[in-house]
């Protein structure tokens, strides 16, 4: 594959989102895939995974990791048997090196839920090879900006980029079964998608100080870290909104494409 594909960042939402057949966010995901050209492997950043340094898994058959409890039992019957990409996780690692950026290998990580239960959706058929990156909460955007530039050739090599999180993610103000929107929620994604579509790196990078409720909006930083290494992996461009909508009342499933 010659075409460079667009790096995307997708809101996972609850583990139960496969089992959510009357989702928007759901019906989204499950028709991404078939939207895009067949990537070679797909490298997923995922908000579950949060290391102290860059890491990358390497593991042949990554295990299916329900990592989450209290759900309906069938979720815990879901698996991804998709297989790992050893080979490129050397060569992210050796990109990430060419950067100055110090990576780990781990042949023991599995698949979260932040990397199976889109990829379940997008690519049901767990055929296409998957390595999964960690974030780390306790570095900034611009070091997972910096992540995404230096994996920019991958995009150009078959390999899709996902980063994997939440738009709005405060699951301490999650309201069940709740039709309108809060509005501290709304105020962030109106943000978001202004500045994402807006090209506006500066703002997103600098979102802490610059975005409407960001603390109410994103409590903690690991779910909104995925977007900068994605944002990063783009061509450089304004970005696109493929996806809004809030779930609960305050959990956002937007989604974005870089390229």
């Amino acid at each position: 594959m010659t075409d460079r594909l667009p790096s995307f960042f997708v809101s996972h939402g609850a583990p139960s989102l496969p089992l959510e057949q009357g989702s928007p966010a759901r019906a989204f995901l499950a028709g991404l895939g078939a939207a895009l050209p067949r990537p070679r492997a797909i490298l997923v950043v995922s908000a579950h995974w949060d290391t102290a340094q860059p890491t990358l898994s390497t593991a042949a058959r990554p295990e299916t990791i329900h990592d989450f409890y209290g759900f309906p039992r069938e979720l815990y019957a879901l698996g991804y048997p998709a297989p790992g990409a050893p080979a490129l996780a050397e060569r992210a690692a050796g990109l990430l090196a060419e950067a100055g950026i110090a990576a780990r290998l781990d042949p023991a990580q599995g698949l979260d839920h932040g990397a199976w239960v889109p990829l379940l959706l997008a690519f049901p058929e767990a055929e296409i090879p998957v390595v999964q990156l960690s974030v780390q909460s306790r570095r900034d955007a611009a070091s997972h900006l910096a992540l995404g530039r230096a994996l920019r050739p991958l995009a150009e090599e078959g390999v899709l980029i996902l980063g994997s999180g939440g738009a709005v993610h405060n699951l301490r103000r999650l309201q069940i079964e709740r039709e309108r929107t809060a509005g501290w929620a709304q105020a962030f994604e109106d943000w978001l998608v202004a500045s994402v579509e807006a090209g506006d790196e500066a703002a997103l990078a600098g979102w802490l100080d610059g975005a409407p409720q960001a603390r109410l909006a994103q409590p903690s930083d690991e779910h909104f870290l995925p977007l900068f290494v994605a944002l990063g992996a783009g061509d450089g461009g304004p970005g696109r909104t493929l996806h809004r909508g809030f779930e609960h009342g305050s959990l956002s499933m937007a989604a974005f494409a870089w390229g």
